[in-house]
């Protein structure tokens, strides 16, 4: 079995190369739908550290609002990341453990290098697109003001850097047939 991780920044493309990859067959684990299911009150220690946050809506965790205090409070950021990212990790490898048969297992985990998760992986692909293109994206998809959009960018480890992290690129900054060609080109080395 080989452990692939699929990583790349926001509005990089990672969810569009996920679905491809469950359309070819292949198991994929989406870490950002593990953190929606373990952004609960139910989760007791992230609930502990942020019960006098203004980050709930209807008796539960918001999304929204949670994410607008990760993005402008360093410290919050922090906190939900040394909480959750043990709780992820473990998500992953019962995923491997549950999936151990398969020849190829690949987990989109946008934050992988943030993490320090890189060694859960045999393998890492980085998926790239512009800063503009992603820009684009997020105010498009997101619905997003461009000051925010900027915000949520620039909170990541820049692109460069992650790049160099990782064993193989997609460049996507162009069409969907483009990154369809460059993710088949990835599966025959793999």
């Amino acid at each position: 079995m080989k452990r692939i991780a699929i990583c790349g920044n926001i509005a990089s493309g990672k969810s569009k190369v996920q679905i491809l990859l469950e359309k070819r067959g292949f198991k994929v684990l989406d870490t950002d739908d593990v953190s929606h299911r373990l952004l609960t009150i139910k989760n007791k220690p992230l609930y502990e550290v942020f019960k006098n946050y203004d980050v709930f809506k209807d008796g539960e965790f918001s999304r929204y609002k949670t994410g607008q205090l990760i993005f402008s409070d360093e410290n919050a950021r922090l906190k939900i990341a040394e909480i959750m990212h043990p709780q992820i990790k473990d998500e992953i490898l019962n995923f491997f453990e549950e999936n151990k048969s398969e020849r190829l297992l690949f987990v989109g985990i946008p934050l992988l290098f943030e993490a320090k998760m890189e060694d859960l992986f045999d393998k890492i692909i980085f998926i790239y697109a512009d800063d503009n293109t992603r820009l684009e994206r997020l105010i498009k998809r997101n619905g997003y003001s461009l000051e925010h959009a900027k915000a949520r960018i620039n909170s990541q480890m820049p692109q460069d850097i992650k790049i160099e992290l990782s064993d193989l690129v997609i460049y996507n900054s162009g069409s969907l047939d483009e990154l369809k060609k460059s993710l088949d080109k990835i599966l025959q080395d793999l």
